[in-house]
């Protein structure tokens, strides 16, 4: 199923009328934050509703107030690091937490991974407020955040984010398809899609076992074929080229050659008999 999104999204990527989805699934949430003359944005995903948040300054606090009707819960907050950064500490409900956190120059992302339905305060306390930011001007929100998301569906599938297969997506995203703007509008456009969905396929694979090794099976070709990304050298053409043939070569491993043997296995064979007088 990925792999059918990824190719038709790359397509629409390179198509002049694509335009993005909405963000109406309430998975993707971007709140502005108001603090010290600034708009901030920050962004969340998750299988999980957003139903309040708010800042503190004194205490450079963001809090979320959220609502989840799963047990099993996953969100990433990208929070820009000229809002808060340094040293992050996290509660849930008052409880101290600890998720992955993850940073470059540009975002804080940080991965939730925890359970409980119902309602639940995520408080995210940093260190650092307004880090070289200049304090008397008002910044408008950010229009483009970095993708530092990881794929839920194929951490889930190799059972780590830390598994070889998942650390290839990552780097292919870092380091290929945020080089260019073909692929950052890419990764914007498909980020809002896949996890409109993908925090529901997550859950199940954690679910059902033989469900699990079904995707694995299913998205380890597509993974392998994004290898050929790493041919990038953030050309804006070469990587328009890279993903047609990823396209294409996906189509080929997905479509054309199960069809070809289906159609094989069902075509009757005609047996030539030689009679003689």
């Amino acid at each position: 199923m990925k792999s059918i999104l990824f190719v038709l999204l790359l397509l629409l990527v390179i198509t002049p009328a694509f335009a993005q989805l909405s963000d109406r699934t309430g998975l993707v949430n971007r709140l502005e934050v108001k603090t010290g003359g600034h708009s901030f944005e920050v962004q969340t995903v998750s299988n999980f509703d957003i139903l309040n948040y708010e800042f503190d300054d004194d205490k450079k606090r963001l809090t979320l107030y959220i609502n989840s009707g799963l047990e099993n819960n996953l969100g990433e907050v990208y929070i820009p690091q000229t809002l808060l950064s340094g040293n992050f500490t996290f509660y849930i409900n008052g409880e101290p937490y600890s998720p992955k956190v993850k940073v470059n120059d540009q975002i804080s992302f940080i991965t939730l991974n925890f359970t409980g339905s119902g309602d639940s305060r995520i408080e995210i306390i940093g260190t650092n407020y307004l880090h070289g930011v200049n304090q008397t001007t008002i910044d408008e929100p950010s229009k483009e955040i970095d993708n530092g998301g990881g794929c839920l569906i194929a951490t889930a599938a190799y059972g780590s984010e830390l598994a070889p297969q998942v650390q290839q997506l990552r780097e292919i995203r870092d380091n290929q398809l945020l080089k260019t703007e073909s692929g950052k509008l890419f990764m914007n456009s498909f980020n809002d899609v896949y996890y409109s969905f993908s925090p529901i396929i997550a859950d199940y694979e954690r679910e059902n076992p033989i469900f699990k090794e079904l995707v694995k099976i299913m998205i380890t070709p597509m993974i392998s074929s994004l290898s050929i990304l790493s041919l990038s050298d953030d050309s804006e053409f070469l990587m328009v080229g890279l993903g047609i043939s990823i396209i294409l070569l996906n189509i080929g491993m997905y479509f054309v050659a199960p069809t070809i043997i289906i159609v094989k296995l069902k075509t009757p064979k005609i047996i030539n008999k030689d009679y003689h007088n």
